[in-house]
């Protein structure tokens, strides 16, 4: 996997906690790996960068139970109240253990569009990314948390339908 993100756009759902003074909207769920368009350095990532993508891709399910399936994404579409939008926003993606380091923590910088929903997901792409348990993306500017969304990552038995929703059922088991 690379921490994902894209600029782009789409709608709303309050999650656990969102800073209502600040994001207008937000959206969390499952997709299906786009096409890579480049990479930006983001070097306290276990990748040392992110992938970026031209469109955005449809939520294939908006829930927050993944399966943990190679290609299989999961992350938030969110809309600051600003329209000039929030720059300078730092994204941290907690997670279990992972890597030969076990690894917990990975953040790297952003921005929140005010004219449309910013997309940001990880995706799973490498098998030691496969991990199952609770993931939490959470947004902040500056000492303020602007959002924070729990994930469950369940493994592909638990959600055999959208497992295979992207096209990979070799990895079922």
């Amino acid at each position: 996997m690379r921490l994902m993100l894209a600029l782009l756009f789409a709608l709303s759902l309050p999650p656990a906690a969102v800073a209502q003074d600040a994001i207008a909207s937000l959206r969390a769920g499952v997709i299906c790996g786009p096409p890579v368009t480049g990479t930006a350095p983001a070097p306290d990532t276990i990748a040392g960068s992110t992938q970026l993508i031209a469109q955005t891709p449809p939520f294939i399910a908006e829930i927050t139970q993944v399966p943990a399936v190679i290609g299989v994404g999961f992350g938030v579409k969110v809309q600051a109240v600003d329209p000039l939008g929030l720059s300078d926003v730092t994204i941290i993606v907690t997670h279990p253990p992972m890597g030969d380091a076990g690894v917990t923590r990975q953040s790297y910088h952003s921005w929140i569009s005010g004219t449309g929903p910013s997309t940001t997901f990880y995706q799973f792409d490498e098998d030691y990314e496969r991990i199952t348990g609770t993931w939490t993306f959470t947004a902040v500017l500056g000492d303020e948390q602007l959002f924070s969304v729990n994930f469950e990552v369940v493994p592909p038995s638990a959600l055999p339908g959208l497992a295979a929703a992207c096209g990979d059922d070799d990895l079922l088991s």
